[in-house]
């Protein structure tokens, strides 16, 4: 009886996501993380997507635990970036926008200076998994910083890119010259990976650079979606946003073959998991570094509607993502879940699953998540999540910021000097401003933006001096 009450006991505790230890006898799990770049959070079909064919990871969402508030901790890639690996908010470790940037010349507002790289002195997640005895291996788009501050010199044992310059987002000169999105490459050396390190604990991470620009169709698939573009007839009005212009829905032909051949990846690489006999001992998770690029002066690549705008918005276009995680032996598979989640929750997450010691003085802007994997739909106290995006962004974004409290998202512009409040519950959509009927919350709001901006030392954007 004494045994069944303590077997009773912990699988309680591990369901309520309070324990997530191994007994040593057990294998520890294998992480195989995957992240998309600019992957909008309709683009899949198990999304809503009813352009884009996505059927290996229509599979992995029913077969894992699929996040509909899932967010990243900026609008564009370095910064989330940065939070993945450190689990702290960009502001912390002062990279809030993509490397190297826009300057803001001749703008409105002078915006701030940050980094170009990530500091070694951050212990990233690979760093921690590392010296909890795991393999570690990253490839693909890296842009945190140059070779000095490449994957392998921030735990990543080992480390492949194509383009052998991990300073680059955007290798190339932004024309398909030079360019290689190189899908079929990382995918080849992610595989090699696995097999070498099938025997031990391994972290795999595979940084994809589709579906980013240029937008280089696959050969294959270009074909089947020019036929069913054509078949949508002509393409609607562009939705104005501010001084750019959105993409009013998913007609990319081109665009749409890369989604797939992202989605080729996957289901090539669960398949090889399989081969080696540890699918079900290995935890896939499959992420986007910012929403899907629809807004830009004239139309951007991609379409994030129901949702706002794009890549570089503080809009929910911008920053809600796909999430979706496989658990071995496709635990809570089919579980969707609405509670918020943020990109620097995946750290602690990560410690958690791997039955490794939280590090709190590291990710202190995470929170594991492995509570509401296991069904427990009231783990974590409820929070305000906070973005900080203080620069002019190519999509047409300016400066500004916002915060998520509950069903409440408030975006303060600075370059329009102007707030703006809405209900997500409500208006997912963002297209009924609130500000001006519902002041109280307005203000509530913006006094907690500004109080976790001053605790935090965020650079806020000045007015231009005239030269």
């Amino acid at each position: 009886m004494r045994v069944l009450l303590l077997i009773l006991a912990y699988g309680l505790a591990l369901s309520s996501g309070v324990i997530a230890k191994h007994s040593g006898k057990e294998p520890k799990p294998n992480f195989l993380f995957l992240l998309v770049d600019d992957l909008g959070w309709a683009d899949l079909a198990c999304y809503g997507s009813t352009f884009h064919e996505t059927p290996h990871l229509d599979r992995l969402a029913r077969e894992g635990v699929r996040f509909t508030d899932a967010y990243t901790a900026a609008s564009i890639c370095s910064p989330t970036r940065a939070s993945l690996m450190t689990g702290k908010h960009p502001v912390r470790v002062n990279i809030t926008d993509w490397i190297p940037g826009s300057s803001g010349k001749g703008r409105k507002l002078k915006t701030p200076s940050d980094d170009h790289h990530l500091s070694l002195e951050e212990v990233t997640i690979a760093e921690a998994l590392k010296e909890g005895g795991y393999s570690t291996f990253y490839t693909g788009k890296w842009h945190l910083g140059g070779t000095q501050f490449s994957p392998d010199k921030q735990g990543f044992e080992r480390y492949y890119d194509p383009h052998e310059n991990p300073s680059k987002g955007s290798p190339g000169n932004g024309t398909t010259t030079g360019r290689k999105h190189g899908t079929i490459d990382l995918t080849r050396e992610t595989k090699k990976f696995i097999t070498e390190s099938k025997n031990a604990p391994f972290l795999a991470f595979l940084s994809y650079y589709d579906i980013h620009t240029p937008i280089i169709p696959e050969n294959k698939y270009h074909a089947h979606y020019r036929d069913k573009a054509a078949r949508l007839g002509p393409s609607p009005i562009a939705i104005r946003e501010h001084d750019g212009r959105s993409r009013p829905r998913q007609d990319n032909a081109a665009l749409a073959t890369m989604v797939q051949s992202v989605d080729d990846s996957v289901g090539a690489l669960v398949t090889h998991l399989a081969s080696q006999g540890i699918l079900e001992n290995t935890y896939i998770f499959f992420f986007s570094d910012n929403g899907g690029l629809a807004t830009k002066q004239g139309v951007g690549p991609g379409c994030n509607l129901p949702l706002r705008a794009s890549k570089g918005w503080l809009y929910e276009g911008g920053i809600r993502v796909p999430l979706i995680v496989r658990m071995p032996n496709r635990r809570s598979a089919g579980l969707q879940l609405s509670t918020p989640v943020l990109s620097t929750d995946i750290y602690p997450t990560l410690l958690s699953l791997a039955g490794l010691p939280l590090r709190p003085e590291q990710h202190m802007d995470g929170q594991s998540f492995v509570g509401l994997m296991n069904g427990n739909l009231k783990d974590g106290e409820p929070r305000s999540l906070y973005w900080h995006y203080p620069h002019y962004h190519g999509s047409m974004w300016t400066p500004g910021a916002a915060i998520r409290k509950g069903d409440w998202k408030l975006i303060q512009f600075y370059h329009f000097d102007k707030l703006e409040l809405y209900n997500l519950r409500e208006d997912l959509g963002e297209s009924k401003d609130l500000s001006a009927a519902r002041p109280e919350v307005t203000q509530t709001l913006l006094a907690d933006l500004l109080k976790w901006q001053e605790r935090l030392g965020a650079s806020i954007p000045t007015i231009r001096e005239v030269e």
